[in-house]
């Protein structure tokens, strides 16, 4: 096998650092473009669930020093970025004095889960029906099924879910409306946990799944209709093998290569998408996590999951990059 070149490997590792150290300085300027006060927004928490709060002005300036916005810009930024790398983000305001730390390894192991689900699923069926629309001996209803199917392509998540939710759930019955498991099952690696995180989980993977499968479909629509025309595939049926070999051996295998790259990159626009599917159904992910947080003005927060969005998604642009090479034998690996 092959091996990684050393200079091809650290230009990739620099350029992961950067991309992660500009988004996380991005990430850390938004919040406080902001006029509102998180010290303001705890206290008023606490105002509103005691009535009132004596010595309010020596609790806000506690509360502030607590969560370190009393310090010079520099100085937080240097904490924030070396916290970052420790995935020390500080306390909730929304759930003070919960460290976010914490409630984003609780939403993301259901994230996860979710995410890895429906990608590879749409990736798989993507892909395929994109391929069955050129290929030639594909079924004539096939060519005109897969067109008129890509029409939920064209509809946000959110709508879908509330779609299939009306439909599955409120109207049919088949599947639970909201939640991530039963509140009868105990959580822990048994078989009833599993069957019933699969069971809640159909329904929020669905609602992804038939509005993302078009993008597949239609980007390996474009690269199948390129394969096609190829001599090596001209040259296998000359020497007459089997229709389905060649679509799969030659044409699909070729054609799927530029779509493991995008793979990589689709993963955090599917976690964006997902924001919004979780909140409808009550799923305890990280975008549910997100949603709240912007609802309460939980910087802190919002700042800890963003963080770890755009980490996941570098962090797998960057070995797609480097395994790409293994994959597809044409590529080399050459550093810039």
């Amino acid at each position: 096998m092959r091996r990684i070149p050393r200079d091809y490997l650290l230009n990739r590792l620099v350029t992961l650092v950067l991309t992660i150290l500009i988004a996380a300085t991005i990430i850390w300027i938004i919040p406080r473009l902001s006029p509102v006060d998180p010290a303001e927004i705890a206290l008023g928490r606490m105002a509103a669930g005691a009535g009132s709060v004596a010595n309010s002005e020596e609790i806000l300036a506690q509360l502030r020093a607590n969560m370190g916005i009393d310090q010079p810009f520099i100085v937080q930024y240097l904490k924030y970025i070396s916290g970052a790398l420790v995935f020390d983000f500080g306390l909730s305001t929304a759930a003070f004095p919960t460290p976010v730390s914490t409630l984003i390894m609780n939403a993301l192991p259901w994230t996860l889960g979710l995410m890895i689900l429906s990608l590879i699923i749409t990736f798989v069926i993507g892909n395929l029906l994109g391929a069955l629309m050129v290929w030639e001996r594909s079924p004539k209803l096939v060519k005109v099924a897969i067109p008129a199917a890509m029409v939920f392509t064209s509809i946000p998540p959110i709508l879908s879910g509330l779609l299939l939710m009306w439909i599955f759930a409120a109207k049919l019955q088949w599947f639970p409306l909201t939640g991530a498991y039963s509140i009868f099952v105990e959580p822990g690696w048994t078989w009833s946990f599993v069957q019933s995180v699969l069971y809640h989980g159909f329904l929020p993977a669905l609602s992804i799944v038939v509005v993302t499968f078009g993008f597949w479909a239609l980007g390996m629509r474009g690269l199948m209709i390129t394969v096609q025309g190829e001599d090596y595939v001209k040259l296998a049926e000359a020497k007459g093998l089997r229709p389905r070999y060649i679509l799969y051996r030659y044409m699909i295998r070729n054609a799927i290569l530029p779509q493991i790259t995008a793979f990589a990159l689709k993963i955090g626009l599917l976690i964006a998408g997902q924001v919004l599917v979780e909140r409808i159904f009550a799923y305890n992910g990280m975008g549910k996590l997100l949603y709240d947080a912007i609802l309460n003005q939980d910087f802190p927060v919002i700042q800890g999951v963003s963080y770890v969005i755009i980490l996941i998604t570098a962090l797998s642009v960057f070995l797609v990059d480097l395994l790409y090479p293994f994959i597809d034998p044409r590529i080399r690996h050459e550093a810039n």
